[in-house]
């Protein structure tokens, strides 16, 4: 499974962007998908999550409300739809893919197996 992330960008604090990971390789609706951050210096952290229907989402604390994670199968790409943000959201932005996930919630960075090679935003104040 191969994963390339895009989208990502500078914004003023307030605004929004949209993330996408296009993935090829096998059936795409077999993993659940993920997206995670990380600042230099810090571990990487979860984001956000989507089963293999896309059916169950959930997020990590910080972004709910703001964040919207989605995926359309037929095109076989996820999106982060990032809404009101902060200059706090600055970070690299991965996308992942996980067999564990397809069915269940996984926030675990060491449960995924496949990674996109990260985005950058820049959220300014």
């Amino acid at each position: 499974v191969q994963l390339q992330a895009s989208g990502g960008g500078l914004v003023q604090a307030g605004g929004s962007l949209r993330l996408s990971c296009a993935t090829s390789g096998r059936t795409f609706n077999g993993y659940g998908m993920g997206w995670f951050r990380q600042v230099p210096g810090k571990e990487r952290e979860f984001v956000a999550g989507i089963s293999g229907s896309g059916r169950v989402t959930y997020s990590e604390d910080s972004v709910k409300g703001r964040f919207t994670i989605s995926r359309d199968n037929a095109k076989n790409t996820i999106y982060l739809q990032m809404d009101s943000l902060k200059p706090e959201d600055t970070a690299v932005y991965y996308c992942a893919a996980s067999s564990r996930a397809t069915y269940s919630a996984v926030r675990q960075v060491r449960d995924y197996d496949y990674w996109g090679q990260g985005t950058q935003v820049t959220v300014s104040s």
